[in-house]
């Protein structure tokens, strides 16, 4: 027997911009909020289903340096340059990282600056 992740839990200064993100992002929706302001974003199914929710617990302290984990996200119903534009659209913005500028994939940061790459293949 194995575990699977079910929870992913970041750590910001403002959980609602940033499950407004995601939730556009993913296409997710929010699952529910905590009293302390935290926000649980996940797949229609919610908690439990194959891919794991999000959670946004507040935190004031500001992020500084490189992720140690990031996501890594694929479109699902277009081509790689026009989810770009759709991903700056909705407030993502280019983050160097250190790349070479080869790669095939884009490297992002969401409205709060964690990285979070965009691979070239499509997913269905």
């Amino acid at each position: 027997m194995a575990c699977r992740i079910s929870e992913l839990i970041i750590e910001c200064r403002d959980p609602q911009r940033l499950a407004d993100f995601w939730c556009e992002v993913l296409g997710f929706i929010v699952l529910g909020t905590e009293d302390d302001g935290g926000v649980e974003i996940g797949p229609q199914e919610g908690f439990g289903g194959l891919q794991p929710t999000l959670i946004f617990s507040p935190n004031t302290e500001p992020k500084t340096g490189k992720l140690r984990m990031h996501f890594d996200v694929n479109a699902t119903d277009r081509d790689q340059d026009a989810e770009l534009e759709r991903l700056l659209q909705l407030g993502a913005r280019p983050a160097d990282v250190g790349q070479s500028g080869e790669e095939s994939w884009h490297v992002l940061a969401d409205p709060e600056g964690n990285e979070f790459c965009l691979l070239q293949s499509r997913l269905s």
